[in-house]
């Protein structure tokens, strides 16, 4: 759940791996859905399914949040599917790309249901699903694209927070950017939705079910754990 002290100044944004900035082009972005560790992770998972001795392999994606003082809970949902092995490199950021997608959609879904949203906004937030694209390209094209999405300063994102309030009372069910117009520059802004740069169109997400390529074993699993490893990105 984004607060309005999670902003940071835009040239914080290399190193941050937490908080919020806004780009003219993306809108808002969470930086700790925007770091694309657990794609990181996805990808190796399927290096190793493609240099085991079997025909097909079996990876397992999620996204979690954790709550209390302590971050001693997560729930979050995951998913598992069968990868026939012999995937081109492209392929298989396809195939990651639409893992996330269905379990990134499932996770907001999940957050904007009963109980959650008793103590939470954050389903479907409108930073949420466009940050978690920025995370996947971040991940399988590495490099530095943040003087590419027009960051704005900390001073500057606090008048557009002030001006409209809590970016999740705005819902975002598509992997596309919403924009907050400038109010200083609009006589009536209101959010609307942008357009994704080229580098976030450049792969399409895996579609070709029918190939036998891909089996899906479970696509909407919802988990519950205690937390034994680092605090997820994903709040």
């Amino acid at each position: 759940m984004s607060k309005r002290k999670d902003i940071i100044d835009a040239s914080e944004v290399f190193y941050a791996r937490t908080g919020l900035v806004y780009s003219e082009i993306l809108g808002w972005i969470d930086l700790g859905h925007a770091q694309g560790e657990d794609i990181k992770k996805l990808i190796y998972a399927m290096e190793q399914g493609e240099r085991s001795s079997n025909e097909i392999y079996t990876i397992s994606y999620s996204q979690t949040m954790y709550k209390y003082s302590k971050n001693i809970f997560g729930v979050g949902m995951h998913a598992r599917w069968q990868i026939k092995k012999g995937r081109p490199l492209d392929q298989r950021f396809s195939i990651a790309l639409a893992m996330m997608m269905s379990t990134a959609v499932n996770f907001e879904r999940m957050q904007a249901s009963l109980p959650f949203i008793w103590f939470t906004d954050s389903g479907f937030s409108a930073e949420d699903l466009v940050s978690d694209l920025l995370g996947f390209y971040r991940a399988v094209r590495p490099m530095n694209y943040f003087p590419f999405l027009k960051l704005i300063s900390r001073k500057e994102a606090l008048k557009r927070w002030d001006y409209y309030g809590p970016v999740g009372n705005y819902k975002n069910k598509l992997f596309k950017p919403l924009i907050f117009p400038d109010p200083t520059k609009n006589k009536y802004p209101k959010p609307f939705y942008g357009k994704l740069p080229k580098f976030m169109l450049s792969i399409k997400p895996f579609a070709d079910y029918h190939k036998n390529i891909v089996k899906v074993i479970t696509n909407n699993g919802a988990h519950a754990n205690i937390l034994t490893k680092p605090k997820s990105e994903f709040e």
